[in-house]
């Protein structure tokens, strides 16, 4: 493979002969970037009936729809996957939506173990939260979990896709973090009105901006297809097809899928934790291709 001249600038884009490159490469400051580790929660009651008859998804019956023995199955191997790639000593925090399947999931893929015996600190998830005929799981050895309303499923009309009171999460999951949540009650579902398309999408945009407010370097996040269909829609349209399409297409029950993003407009503050200014000590150091230049024109 033969290269070319290859200007300073890093806005040239190269393509070594030979190659199809229909799209250019980007570099940015690694402290510019964030992990993180997409995923929808695993199959719940909803997804069974919705699945034989669309309509059941305004069934009363399905409010806060919670896990299937077939969803905590998908969390266990997805838990083992986690462990064995080891994504699970590399998240910082674990952000959910505060609906009963998403913490389910939550807490099973990224929490501690099982048993809750002999350790004196509140339990992610108490014995059967929420029908899951499942042990208490606990909050030793893991990261922190905050609950976010931002990353809610398409919001309204949907039973499942309604919350309870945070009043009544909290017994259920004693360590969730649930500070976040101004109201106790859900008033953001309506009964009669269902989110617009383009609503959920601004608010998933918003949402990833938020996360530029934490310091937290890698983050998982397990939420919704509906919100992460509609908000990943508007990324990618600047990559290859497809890489538009690894981004964009339908998430599986319990499907994790890790990404980066890019702070390209200044939103977060973080300074970097691995550059090394260099001259120490300090002497001259003029480059020997002079066309290397900053735009001040100073040697770079």
């Amino acid at each position: 493979m033969q290269f070319h001249h290859i200007p300073c600038s890093v806005k040239a884009t190269y393509r070594p002969s030979g190659m199809d490159v229909s799209g250019g490469q980007s570099v940015y400051p690694l402290h510019r970037c964030k992990t993180i580790h997409l995923v929808r929660h695993a199959q719940g009651i909803h997804n069974v009936e919705g699945e034989k008859d669309h309509s059941a998804y305004l069934a009363q019956h399905l409010f806060d729809a919670h896990l299937t023995p077939l969803g905590w199955q998908q969390v266990d191997n997805l838990r083992k996957h986690v462990q064995t790639s080891g994504i699970s000593k590399k998240v910082e925090l674990v952000i959910t939506s505060p609906l009963l399947r998403c913490m389910q999931t939550a807490v099973g893929v990224f929490g501690g173990e099982d048993s809750t015996d002999g350790i004196d600190v509140p339990p992610l998830m108490v014995t059967d939260a929420g029908d899951s005929n499942h042990p208490a799981i606990s909050s030793s050895n893991c990261p922190p979990f905050i609950a976010v309303e931002g990353c809610r499923e398409h919001l309204g009309v949907h039973w499942c896709d309604k919350r309870r009171s945070i009043s009544e999460y909290k017994p259920l999951f004693p360590a969730v973090d649930f500070s976040l949540i101004e109201s106790d009650d859900d008033i953001l579902w309506e009964a009669d009105v269902r989110e617009k398309i383009e609503d959920v999408a601004s608010r998933g945009i918003e949402f990833f901006k938020w996360l530029w407010t934490r310091k937290e370097k890698e983050i998982a996040i397990v939420t919704h297809s509906g919100f992460l269909t509609h908000t990943l829609a508007k990324f990618g349209d600047d990559c290859h097809p497809n890489v538009k399409s690894e981004i964009c297409r339908r998430f599986q029950n319990c499907e994790l899928r890790t990404m980066v993003i890019v702070d390209r407009s200044m939103v977060g503050s973080d300074s970097s934790a691995t550059d090394y200014p260099g001259k120490n000590p300090s002497g001259e150091d003029a480059p020997s291709d002079v066309t290397c230049a900053t735009p001040d024109g100073l040697p770079n």
